[in-house]
């Protein structure tokens, strides 16, 4: 296993199980609460209205699009982070997109050296489309306390 790998799998090993909990799997492709077809455990890139998928599909997807996530957050931060936080902001990552977070006050702060504040901006994280959602109170509560854990 390359240095690469081996730094990506200690992030994965904790995200996934946090991603699948809040995304959830659906072997057949769904609209999302804001309308966007969705498949697997919240992939949405290329998905169409009656595409399915298997166990081992999703799986695959999965550890590719949070391990992109995860990929981005460590290009985008200053300094490197615990992978209890490298988690936490990979599902984050995963859940909003990385344009998101790279223009967010939540890197700018992190980068800053203000861990705690860059962790507390996960909780206001928690809309689609104007709407306050219930599932991404509860997501960034989490992805929260895991951000915190290193403190």
């Amino acid at each position: 296993m390359s240095l690469k790998a081996r730094a990506l799998a200690g992030a994965l090993v904790i995200s996934i199980p946090l991603v699948g909990y809040f995304e959830g799997r659906s072997l057949l492709a769904y609209l999302d609460p804001v309308g966007i077809p969705t498949i697997c455990d919240g992939i949405t890139q290329g998905v169409e209205l009656g595409q399915t998928a298997t166990d081992a599909e999703c799986d695959a997807l999965l550890a590719a699009e949070l391990g992109a996530a995860i990929t981005s957050v460590d290009r985008l931060t200053k300094q490197p982070q615990p992978d209890t936080r490298r988690a936490a902001l990979g599902s984050f990552v995963y859940n909003v997109g990385a344009g998101a977070f790279a223009t967010s006050t939540l890197l700018r702060k992190l980068n800053a050296g203000d861990v705690a504040g860059a962790c507390a901006e996960l909780s206001r994280w928690v809309y689609a489309k104007g709407r306050k959602l219930a599932g991404l109170v509860k997501r960034r509560t989490a992805e929260r306390q895991l951000c915190e854990v290193a403190l």
